[in-house]
């Protein structure tokens, strides 16, 4: 049976949208040239494919000549490695990969996209939010029509807090509740499902509650996301309840993720084998070993800020598409 998510409209009539992508492309890649960028590209496959708990990774061999066998893993990200030349070199970095993660198939989904990332040394996070909206600004018109309604691009983007988000769309108050998912469920009028973690509920309210109500009219970075939430993003000095991340939503669609980068590998190390053992009890399939070359090279990196934005979703919001399928070549 096909997928109905992957299935556009034949290649010719699409090559208007098609035609549309390829120019962004080259507008992504002037935008960054012009801001003293360096393109690099890093490996596909690779031993350690990253460690968040939920994504799930396409498993190959490679075999050696000596006829030695190893397994390797088709990335999830290229952070690692862009990382780790940020640490040898001090540069500003970006680039337009190829990513997997398995089990992943909707509109706004597929096995196989092109993600654009990018790393800032010397930025802070407000320094990346200011970037990000000129480089939208950059390849978007001013006004955009969404099924949703009319999104402006040329308006100031919302720069929205969780607290602040889950006050005003949930009406709690997030960090003095901490991680306590019966006193979250309480305070917002939930029935706490059997197995659900707070982790579970914050996500479920999040998605149910909060991002049908945000980037709307124009978009919107919603920051400061829960230390649990921190994942290789600085906590924040001024408040350690929460960490200096961003996720950028736009008509609709999450486009990027973002954080002021961790770059304390005591403290990276030790998030990866809680996030591992996490990972491992979800999905005991889903193991590797620590990329130990990325901890022992992150301690040298540079204070910086970077992001990862889903090229596809890009050209879709700029298109007016409903399916990544109608916004790549083939799928």
């Amino acid at each position: 049976m096909t997928d109905s998510s992957r299935t556009g409209a034949p290649l010719g009539d699409r090559l208007p949208l098609l035609h549309r992508r390829a120019a962004l492309l080259r507008g992504v890649r002037g935008f960054f040239d012009a801001r003293g960028y360096v393109e690099v590209e890093t490996p596909y496959v690779v031993p350690s494919p990253g460690e968040e708990v939920h994504l799930r990774c396409f498993r190959t061999e490679l075999e050696r000549p000596d006829g030695g066998k190893e397994t390797r893993f088709l990335h999830t990200s290229p952070e690692f490695a862009m990382k780790r030349i940020v640490a040898a070199t001090g540069l500003r970095v970006f680039q337009m990969a190829r990513v997997w993660r398995n089990g992943e198939a909707s509109a706004l989904h597929a096995p196989e996209f092109t993600m654009l990332e990018w790393y800032r040394p010397g930025a802070a996070l407000a320094d990346l939010m200011d970037e990000t909206e000129a480089l939208l600004r950059a390849l978007l018109p001013p006004k955009l029509d969404r099924r949703e309604g009319e999104l402006s691009i040329a308006a100031p983007f919302e720069r929205l807090t969780m607290a602040e988000a889950f006050a005003r769309h949930v009406g709690v108050d997030l960090l003095a509740i901490g991680e306590d998912a019966p006193a979250l469920a309480a305070a917002s009028g939930t029935r706490l499902r059997a197995g659900e973690t707070w982790e579970d509920l914050f996500f479920r309210l999040l998605l149910e509650r909060i991002e049908p109500r945000i980037g709307r009219d124009r978009p919107c970075f919603l920051t400061h996301w829960p230390s649990a939430q921190a994942a290789l993003a600085r906590r924040d000095p001024a408040d350690p309840r929460v960490a200096l991340r961003f996720e950028l939503y736009a008509g609709g669609i999450e486009l990027a993720n973002a954080f002021e980068e961790l770059t304390d590998p005591v403290e990276q190390r030790a998030r990866f084998e809680a996030d591992r053992a996490r990972r491992v009890t979800l999905h005991p399939d889903q193991n590797w070993s620590l990329d130990e070359a990325f901890l022992s090279e992150l301690g040298a990196m540079p204070p910086c800020s970077g992001i990862a934005l889903g090229f596809d979703r890009l050209v879709l919001l700029a298109v007016g598409a409903a399916r990544l399928s109608d916004v790549v070549w083939l799928s």
